[in-house]
């Protein structure tokens, strides 16, 4: 069985989500920061008319973060019919792997973010850390309706 993984970086780690959960890849445009939001929450943006919350990954995955690059990208997933962007460091390829290549992370131990990696993907000399996009934005799809309350007044 193959699996197409849109692949990414992130402090200098590879990381791939299915593309079926990737409705687009966008440059960062101007973000609107949300008071009284989580920590890892960026803000919103304006997306062909649609208020989309905007979390940065490495916030949110307990990383350093650092300064925005022009190779900077939102990557907009679609969960339960709601649109959460993710801020990460470079968009790199869409690359198809077979499910032999996938090592299960029940096999690989447990680490802070297990839950959110389903495995991990060995192309060629390179590995691949495959998320759950559900599991990484475990508390952001339903903030979306909260971010889009806040701005009813608007």
């Amino acid at each position: 069985m193959e699996q197409q993984l849109v692949v990414f970086e992130l402090a200098e780690e590879i990381y791939g989500i299915d593309i079926a959960h990737v409705e687009s890849i966008i440059k960062v445009p101007k973000i609107t920061p949300m008071p009284q939001s989580e920590h890892y929450v960026e803000g919103v943006i304006n997306l062909r008319g649609e208020v989309v919350p905007v979390l940065d990954l490495r916030t949110s995955m307990d990383m350093p973060k650092v300064e925005r690059t022009l190779n900077s990208r939102i990557v907009v997933v679609l969960l339960d019919e709601k649109r959460v962007g993710m801020i990460v460091d470079a968009v790199t390829e869409v690359t198809t792997i077979t499910e032999d290549k996938v090592q299960e992370m029940a096999t690989l131990g447990g680490s802070a973010h297990a839950g959110m990696v389903t495995g991990i993907a060995k192309i060629e000399e390179h590995l691949i850390i495959c998320l759950d996009p559900s599991k990484m934005l475990h508390g952001a799809v339903g903030m979306v309706e909260v971010e889009k309350g806040l701005l009813d007044g608007f």
